[in-house]
C-alpha cells in the first residue's frame, strides 16, 4: 500500500488493483487511530471515519488534485506503481 501524499498528520494511500471491494477510484486515509475509504470522484466516505476537521482537508485536497487522483488510480489498478502527490499546504 503505498503513501501518495502526507499532511496535517493525514497519510493518504493508494492500494494497487484494489477496484473490487468499493468498485469506484478511492483512497485510504488514516489520521491516528482512525481510518476512512473516500471517493476521488466526489470526496464522499465509502466506509471508516476521520474527524470531521481532518475530513474537510481531505475533501479539499482530493478536489484539487482529483486529476492526478485519476491518472494515479489508473496507474494502481493496472499493478504499477501511483506517483507522489503534492501534499495540501
Amino acid at each position: 500500500m503505498p503513501v501518495i501524499s502526507m499532511f496535517y498528520g493525514i497519510i493518504v494511500y493508494l492500494y494497487f488493483a484494489n477496484n473490487k471491494q468499493h468498485h469506484v477510484p478511492h483512497i485510504h486515509a488514516k489520521y491516528q487511530e482512525n481510518e476512512a475509504v473516500v471517493s476521488i470522484p466526489d470526496g464522499e466516505l465509502l466506509a471508516g471515519n476521520l474527524p470531521r476537521s481532518k475530513m474537510k482537508l481531505l475533501q479539499a485536497w482530493i478536489e484539487l488534485h482529483q486529476d492526478e487522483l485519476v491518472a494515479d488510480w489508473e496507474i494502481a489498478v493496472s499493478g504499477q506503481q501511483p506517483f507522489k502527490i503534492e501534499p495540501l499546504r
